[in-house]
């Protein structure tokens, strides 16, 4: 008995080192914040899709590990992955709009990489496409926007906690500062009426939720302190000059995407040279 007790106590092990890990962290906050605006929305109108988006993106990761490596894995990022397509996009679109959104963001991982990681967010690649194929709305219900406002306290809480523990928050605070103050001072030289709509629900809370929850994706933004900076920055601007000249809903989604191209040009130029 004594000598299977290690053994019996493995799986829980296994569960609590998850839980600590970036990765646990981030499970537990949108698993907090799609249990809280679940209740907004709905569960009967959120369910569909966040189960759709969820195990598409699961088997599909599943499916392709096993295909290029041979072996098995458990799919926690490809899980996270379909969990913040699902509370990005609207719930009121058809099922087969998160699912397919779900596989692309999955399948983006593989087709755009390097040798060390993907390019991109795959969650904000398949977002765009999916606003361009299927003409699929952004509700970013999991930013708790039809809450009461008091409730933007419990998305800062673990927000602030997630980025934290991946070590992020210096590129969300400059990311946040130079977005806020980018569209503060449009408002002040120009139409306050064009830019109001930033600093109110929902698009308010579309952006801490991007910020603490896309943004922040350890494997495609840096790790250097000096490099968030300019990461966050990038990100600010191109978001703000995309909303000024184009006025796309996915303005802060293409905006990470150009962040992230630089990311990985910066890392190609410093790798040794062979």
């Amino acid at each position: 008995m004594i000598a299977m007790a290690p053994a019996q106590h493995r799986p829980v092990q296994a569960v609590k080192r998850f839980i600590r890990s970036p990765k646990g962290y981030l499970l537990v906050a949108l698993a907090l914040l799609t249990v809280v605006g679940a209740q907004a929305e709905g569960v009967a109108l959120v369910e569909p899709g966040i189960v759709g988006a969820v195990v598409a993106a699961a088997l599909t990761d599943v499916i392709l590990i096993r295909l290029r490596t041979g072996g098995w894995e458990f799919p926690s990022g490809a899980i996270l992955t379909g969990l913040i397509v699902a509370l990005v996009l609207a719930p009121q679109e058809p099922v087969n709009v998160p699912i397919a959104t779900a596989v692309l963001a999955v399948a983006s991982k593989y087709l755009f990489r390097t040798r060390w990681s993907n390019v991109f967010n795959p969650a904000a690649v398949a977002l765009i496409v999916a606003a361009t194929v299927f003409g699929s709305g952004e509700s970013w219900w999991g930013g708790l926007a039809d809450l009461p406002v008091p409730l933007i306290l419990l998305l800062l809480a673990t927000g602030l906690v997630v980025a934290d523990h991946v070590n992020k928050l210096p590129m969300v605070l400059v990311f946040l500062g130079s977005y806020v103050a980018l569209f503060a001072a449009s408002a002040f030289l120009g139409d306050p009426a064009r830019v109001a709509e930033i600093f109110r629900p929902p698009d308010v809370n579309a952006a801490l939720f991007f910020a603490f929850f896309m943004l922040d994706d350890p494997p495609t933004c840096p790790v250097r302190y000096p490099d968030q900076i300019w990461f966050g920055l990038i990100v600010a601007v191109v978001s703000f000059a995309v909303f000024s000249t184009i006025g796309t809903d996915y303005y802060l989604l293409v905006g990470l995407l150009v962040g992230n191209a630089w990311e990985t040009l910066r890392r190609l130029e410093q790798r040794p040279k062979a």
